[in-house]
């Protein structure tokens, strides 16, 4: 049996090897939690082992995080973004380079801070950082998610556990969503995107018009993008090279049609947004737009999410995953979007990624908005898959067939 540490150094090889594909002579920056510490270090390791050329860290800490967004001035919180640290991100576009994003920030860190300050900070972000986030999203970098505890996190997990118990019991749930308790966690990886190519090789010969959504409190239309294509497990850079952006992965994904979107979607589980929860919630869409929603917890962060810019009141993804999937079948909810939609059926409000619309890379937010494809400074993913959905696909000429049904694959 492996050892704690042992374990982690495969994570963290898993990382940089499959997750960043890092390449010789990348640079990579990392932004990281300061309670993950000891397994930033061992990412550091494995990514010069693997030829990077020089690796930074960004530290970040939600306490530090929570005094600036309570008493900087309203002013700074909407415009304040030092020019040298946008200068940062457009030069991991710029070079080709590599940016980690180790999540694990207790969910309700910001409890009790004003939303809409909330908002301002995620509206400034997305303004000036608009430039990488484009970037990002059109694969001109390798960017990778991972996760990793710290108390707070934990503890909403495993809220019946001390500390210590708390953290070790995530950290094994972790290890078994990123397959790193298997023997050959790279071959099992290969396997397991495999398995994503199979269903993404489908979906794309079949080109389908429309997905029907159906479920309690969902009845929902979808109209996918003309020119959509499916996109699941790794991407491929443009420039050639391959990683995959999640670890975990279970989904594959694609656009839809910004105008196309009619009816009423419910969560399935809960969203963790802006450092606070929001919990039985749903939006509905009328030719596109959210024109009403209601949220049992977090109305007012749900409020402040839609209203970042008019873009996050249209969907950007919509992404398939089995309910009957490792991730599922755990019986976890992680309060982290990152291992939450790959657990779920979800879709996301906010910009779309336009590696998924063909030949929509280098469009401008306006060019975008002519092809009706959204645009917009934020992107949330929010989960809406259970056991009973059932989806159907329908062609162009009118033909349905069952997608999905309880929940499942129905191909």
């Amino acid at each position: 049996m492996k050892s704690f540490e042992e374990k982690l150094d495969q994570y963290a090889e898993l990382v940089v090897k499959v997750g960043l594909g890092l390449s010789e002579g990348q640079r990579l920056l990392i932004s990281s939690p300061l309670e993950a510490v000891e397994f930033t270090r061992k990412v550091t390791k494995h990514a010069y082992e693997n030829g990077c050329k020089r690796v930074m860290v960004d530290w970040n800490d939600t306490q530090t995080n929570r005094i600036h967004l309570t008493h900087a001035d309203e002013e700074i919180l909407k415009d304040d973004l030092p020019s040298w640290e946008i200068d940062k991100y457009n030069s991991l576009v710029e070079n080709h380079d590599c940016f980690l994003m180790i999540t694990g920030n207790d969910p309700n860190a910001y409890k009790g801070v004003p939303s809409e300050r909330m908002m301002f900070v995620q509206k400034n972000r997305g303004e000036k950082l608009q430039s990488f986030s484009a970037g990002q999203l059109r694969g001109d970098m390798h960017w990778a998610i991972a996760g990793a505890p710290t108390v707070g996190w934990a503890k909403s997990v495993f809220p019946e556990m001390n500390d210590e118990e708390a953290v070790e019991a995530l950290w094994e749930a972790i290890f078994k969503t990123v397959r790193v308790d298997q023997a050959d966690p790279v071959a099992a990886w290969e396997e397991h995107v495999k398995t994503l190519t199979d269903k993404v090789d489908y979906l794309n010969e079949q080109h389908f018009k429309t997905l029907h959504y159906k479920s309690t409190g969902t009845d929902l239309s979808i109209d996918l993008h003309p020119a959509h294509t499916w996109i699941g497990g790794g991407h491929h850079s443009t420039f050639g090279t391959y990683y995959i952006p999640n670890l975990p992965t279970e989904e594959v994904f694609t656009t839809p049609r910004k105008y196309g979107v009619n009816g009423k979607v419910s969560s399935s589980k809960p969203l963790s947004a802006m450092g606070n929860i929001i919990n039985n919630f749903s939006l509905t869409f009328k030719e596109g737009k959210v024109v009403d929603f209601t949220a049992e917890e977090g109305y007012d962060t749900l409020k402040q999410l839609l209203s970042i810019d008019d873009g996050m009141g249209y969907l950007g993804e919509v992404a398939l995953v089995p309910h009957d999937s490792p991730i599922s079948n755990s019986g976890i909810i992680f309060n982290n979007t990152l291992y939450d939609e790959n657990a779920s059926c979800h879709l996301a409000i906010g910009t779309s990624i336009t590696m998924s619309v063909k030949e929509a890379g280098s469009l401008t937010p306006e060019q975008m908005e002519e092809k009706e494809i959204n645009f917009s400074r934020g992107h949330t993913d929010f989960m809406i898959g259970s056991a009973e959905l059932e989806i159907e696909a329908e062609y162009e000429d009118g033909k349905r067939i069952p997608l999905f049904k309880n929940g499942n694959w129905a191909i």
